[in-house]
């Protein structure tokens, strides 16, 4: 029997096909004001989005708005003047027949109602909200996700008013023009490489996917000139989550590097989750236009770590020295001064406040550098963290600090971030609780994907003003951050056209070993294995299941060529799981990526598995 393969169209192409024929039904009626076009959902991602479209004899204003359960919970916007009116509708409530308003600029008013789907159960309901209506004003609290959850937005009454029913991942960022940045819902590699980042608007549209040959993993942030700062890997050469790039915002294209294996020497200054593989684990990037540099989170190495933005050259070193060789603690680390002073561990999420401070998400997670002096999880606690640092003396001094005080029940042994808003005015978001029979796990990485009824995951959120605490948000899911922000912007909310597939996922490494003549009597993969293809746009997708150093390869049969690549069955150690999402439970499951780019022609493909080869009856053609 043939091997399954399936085929899997871009998001970006499926929504545009969408586009045209909701425009297509627009252009066709004859619409106005008071007998809209209303479409639920038009670009499949954002259940609690619409497009409300009209037209105007003359050129006027609109302002639509969501009506709330109660006045204050109403989410509304006003849009220029046009004759043409294409309109997001954001802010829906999930399961609800919800009123929305359009009031025109010359005092017309127009009301009709919307029945939305119940949420769905990725996107989970709060179960502790604490704030106020005047205190969030038209902010939605964003939670982005890190496990089997979606990323969602929610109010001050805690009711959910925005999600992605997919599964993006990693920080949401908004950029300038008003759009944001997240992971692809796109898996690349193990444990959660996705294939880039992609900017999407709030009704759901992606107007450009950045691809890149090492994936994108944990933090990206938009330069002033618009291009993206993506954190990456080059994985032909055996660790992960030590590159960052610039990519070119208008081609894909990468324009800068910082490599983090030419600053710092990886066999030093290990944190209890460090492994040769991911020595470093870089997990937040952060510019500073000050001083023209960047600081890099490095979780294995319990650092923070501040290079020069145009050579690359290490500044400073922020974390415990022990561990690290003496001439670079007596060149790059600080010295602390005054009191009450604690060295952050496996931190995240790292940023320069505009007074020169620093900034963190101290996670925690052993809170010490030699194994005898660890401490348990039950016993530990996270906390947000600022610190004051004078590079001329190389000193330090902890100013600030919240979660402490919470004990082990706001402990996050992993992901996890802070902001800052203002002097005295932060949030920190404490995304990552994992309790084992009421008890902090000693066990994250089987604790974060299991299913037993006796694990519970929560994600607290807070916000403090001037020591007091003005929200708490509590969400039964570990999620990997938080940002405040509204769902509308001031630029436009909607722009129609055909987004774009840039940058690249790379040419696959061949198998260079000549590969002995192997029988071919014309056997389809066998039922065991649970092979099974997808075709993308940009790559072939095998995935199946073997038994660990099964030695597996897959061939791209053609005239002219054969391609062969290797499909790895060893596994490989993890010791932090930012990202859960795509994770599966069985051990012997595998996923190999075949990319287009740099293969042409047609071929059969074919599985050689041990010292046997079979058929998969599956011919492409690229």
């Amino acid at each position: 029997m043939a091997v399954e393969m399936k085929k899997r169209e871009h998001l970006i192409h499926t929504q545009y096909e969408s586009e045209q024929a909701m425009l297509a039904e627009f252009e066709q009626g004859n619409y106005t004001y008071n007998q809209p076009y209303v479409k639920l959902n038009p670009y499949h991602v954002v259940p609690l989005a619409a497009v409300v479209a009209f037209k105007t004899e003359e050129p006027v204003a609109v302002t639509v708005a969501v009506k709330g359960k109660e006045e204050a919970g109403t989410i509304s916007h006003t849009y220029e003047e046009a004759t043409t009116h294409i309109l997001p509708v954001l802010g829906l409530y999930a399961d609800y027949n919800n009123t929305v308003e359009l009031t025109l600029s010359t005092g017309e008013v127009h009301r009709f109602n919307l029945q939305t789907e119940p949420l769905h159960p990725m996107a989970l309901k709060p179960t502790k909200i604490e704030t106020t209506s005047a205190y969030m004003k038209d902010n939605l609290m964003f939670i982005s996700p890190t496990g089997k959850a979606y990323c969602a937005a929610y109010d001050y009454q805690g009711e959910c008013r925005w999600y992605l029913a997919d599964t993006f991942v990693f920080d949401i960022k908004r950029i300038k023009n008003g759009h944001f940045l997240i992971g692809s819902e796109r898996f690349l590699e193990k444990p959660y490489t996705t294939t880039g980042v992609v900017e999407m608007d709030m009704v759901g549209k992606i107007y450009k996917e950045f691809r890149l040959p090492g994936g994108y993993h944990h933090d990206q942030l938009e330069m002033e000139d618009g291009n993206i700062m993506i954190l990456t890997q080059d994985f032909t050469r055996g660790t992960i989550e030590d590159l960052c790039v610039l990519v070119d915002r208008h081609t894909g294209e990468i324009i800068k590097k910082w490599d983090i294996q030419s600053v710092l020497p990886q066999e030093v200054g290990k944190s209890g989750s460090w492994t040769a593989h991911d020595w470093f684990h870089n997990n937040a990037v952060w510019y500073d236009k000050k001083t023209n540099s960047l600081s890099f989170s490095g979780r294995h190495q319990d650092v923070i770590i501040n290079v020069d933005y145009d050579t690359c050259e290490l500044n400073w070193i922020l974390g415990n020295p022990d561990g690290w060789p003496e001439e670079m603690v007596e060149k790059y680390f600080f010295t602390p001064v005054g009191e009450d002073f604690e060295w952050q561990y496996e931190q995240h999420a790292c940023l320069i406040t505009p007074e020169g401070d620093v900034m963190c998400f101290d996670n925690g997670q052993y809170r010490a550098k030699r194994k005898e002096d660890y401490i348990k999880n039950g016993d530990n606690f996270s906390r947000g963290v600022r610190y004051k640092i004078d590079t001329d003396n190389m000193t330090i001094e902890q100013v600030w600090q919240y979660g402490k005080e919470r004990g082990s029940e706001f402990f996050s042994p992993y992901i996890c971030n802070v902001e800052y808003y203002a002097d005295g005015h932060y949030l920190v978001h404490s995304g990552g609780i994992v309790m084992e029979d009421g008890k902090p796990t000693e066990n994250l990485m089987k604790s974060a994907v299991s299913t037993q009824d006796n694990v519970t995951r929560n994600a607290i959120t807070v916000e403090i003003k001037n020591n007091e605490v003005m929200f708490e948000m509590q969400v039964p899911s570990n999620y990997y951050r938080a940002e405040k922000m509204p769902l509308y912007h001031n630029g436009a909310n909607l722009e129609l056209g055909k987004g774009e597939i840039l940058g690249t996922l790379g040419i696959s490494e061949e198998f260079l070993t000549e590969i002995p003549d192997l029988k071919d009597e014309g056997n389809m993969v066998p039922d065991q294995y649970k092979a099974h293809f997808t075709e993308e746009v940009d790559r072939i997708v095998f995935n199946a299941e073997f038994a660990k150093g099964q030695l597996v390869m897959l061939l791209l049969e053609g005239e002219d060529k054969t391609y062969k690549y290797y499909v790895p069955t060893t596994e490989k150690t993890f010791t932090a799981i930012c990202v859960a999402s795509f994770q599966t439970d069985l051990k012997r499951a595998i996923q190999m990526n075949v990319m287009k780019e740099g293969v042409k022609g047609k071929f059969n493909i074919a599985v050689i598995i041990d010292d046997e080869k079979f058929q998969t009856g599956i011919s492409v053609n690229f």
